[in-house]
């Protein structure tokens, strides 16, 4: 079993060496990871439905050109951005490409940054899509994921199930790693709009500049968004639910926006001549209190008590200290399962550490810490102390391997804030990780 995560990955393909050689030393020296391809066969052994990267290809290439090397990575994930590279001639066939589902084309001859510029949007257009995955599958397969037989644990599920069938809108709050996804496909799933699509947004992994195209979508063939006709989430969400996690973090160009879908309940998107209704239920979390944004003018009031319909309150962990070896129980459980182990160690340090803690990163950071001990990673310095026999590479070994856990528990596993924290390149963060047998999507859930 693999508990490596690859990096975002730039795959360049051109079957003229010399420009595929300008053209990776361009992205390479911009941060970029790129490797390149001298035709479309070599690159599509690199494509599967997770590739966390993207592919810029020049179009006419002998054997599979660009266009069916992009129709090929679309059969396998419609979802990888593809950039197209084309000649003078070539042009109208591109756009033809980006009304297929093409996420943007260069026109030869093309000047270096607008190359890195290309690349960096596409991935974050893919990043956005792989992280609104991993919070659709967050509760796949979980039955109660609501653990806990505290006083508060048990009215909040009461509440959620008197709540999922009003069809009213919900505002969550709780801390980071409380569960407010889970709260949020909970209210999904137990309501009648359980037949159609929730669709997550992550309003933290949202970038400015790809925001409105994301959520209200364009009827155009927008360069900017890279997208042609894109839905958006919001018409995506039609007759389900849309989930916008950490709104505390949305633009406030992007909040005048979905003030008028709220109290509309109607979507504009970019180049349409006239609004269009939608019939959805939104559900906002967000780990601080509104009213403190508001209060400091980060946050539209107006928006805060149109989404305050109904309040939810996740407590922390640390307000039901009763409900943590119950927990932590369960999630040992599922590590041993999930890594098919059954030898791992609950010594003397681990109890202290469940009592003692006072847990900041509420149910997240238990988690972890139950996934560190069926793994035998050290996640506190109180666990990583040695006897005086180990060797010091292996005390460096293991100090490092702490370092990195506790950083990535810290970061939610977010590798931007982890390499500014831990002040390392990208490579050398990934190469660690993979020494340490560490899989940052572990520290996503």
């Amino acid at each position: 079993m693999s508990f490596f995560t690859a990096e975002q990955t730039i795959l360049f393909v051109d079957d003229d060496a010399s420009l595929r050689a300008a053209n990776a030393q361009t992205l390479d020296l911009a941060g970029l990871t790129v490797e390149t391809f001298a035709d479309a066969p070599g690159a599509l052994t690199r494509i599967a439905a997770d590739f966390p990267g993207i592919v810029v290809t020049d179009i006419r290439m002998p054997g599979m050109d660009g266009l069916q090397l992009r129709a090929a990575i679309h059969a396998i994930d419609p979802d990888i951005p593809v950039i197209l590279i084309t000649g003078h001639a070539d042009v109208t066939m591109a756009v033809r490409a980006l009304q297929d589902g093409a996420f943007d084309f260069l026109a030869k001859p093309f000047a270096a940054d607008h190359l890195v510029s290309a690349s960096r949007r596409a991935l974050d257009h893919r990043a956005l899509i792989l992280d609104n995955r991993r919070l659709v599958a967050a509760v796949a397969g979980i039955d109660s994921p609501l653990i806990g037989e505290s006083a508060g644990m048990t009215r909040l599920r009461e509440t959620i199930t008197q709540l999922a069938q009003a069809d009213i809108d919900v505002l969550i709050e709780g801390e980071t790693g409380t569960g407010k996804e889970l709260v949020a496909h909970m209210l999904h799933r137990q309501s009648r709009r359980r037949g159609a699509s929730l669709v997550a947004v992550n309003c933290a992994a949202l970038p400015h500049e790809l925001a409105e195209g994301e959520l209200f979508g364009s009827d155009l063939a927008d360069r900017t968004t890279g997208k042609l006709g894109a839905p958006g989430r919001i018409r995506s969400a039609h007759r389900g639910t849309l989930f916008l996690d950490e709104i505390d973090t949305m633009h406030s160009a992007v909040q005048a926006k979905l003030l008028r879908v709220i109290e509309e309940r109607e979507v504009q998107p970019i180049g349409a001549p006239a609004p269009e209704p939608v019939d959805l239920r939104i559900i906002a979390a967000t780990k601080t209190d509104l009213r403190d944004a508001v209060r400091g003018g980060n946050f539209r009031e107006d928006l805060y008590y149109r989404l305050h319909v109904v309040k939810l309150r996740i407590p922390p962990l640390r307000e039901r200290r009763s409900d943590i070896p119950q927990t932590f129980a369960y999630f040992l459980d599922e590590a041993a399962s999930k890594f098919g182990l059954a030898d791992f160690r609950i010594d003397d340090a681990v109890r202290r550490h469940l009592v003692e803690h006072d847990w900041p990163g509420n149910v997240r950071e238990l988690k972890n810490f139950a996934y560190s001990v069926v793994l035998d990673l050290p996640s506190d310095p109180l666990l990583a102390a040695m006897p005086a026999d180990v060797p010091l590479a292996e005390r460096l070994r293991r100090f490092e391997a702490t370092i990195l856990h506790d950083t990535l528990v810290q970061t939610r596993g977010n590798i931007a804030e982890a390499m500014m924290r831990l002040s390392v390149p990208r490579k050398t963060l990934y190469d660690k990780m993979r020494r340490h047998r560490i899989d940052p999507r572990q520290f996503r859930g």
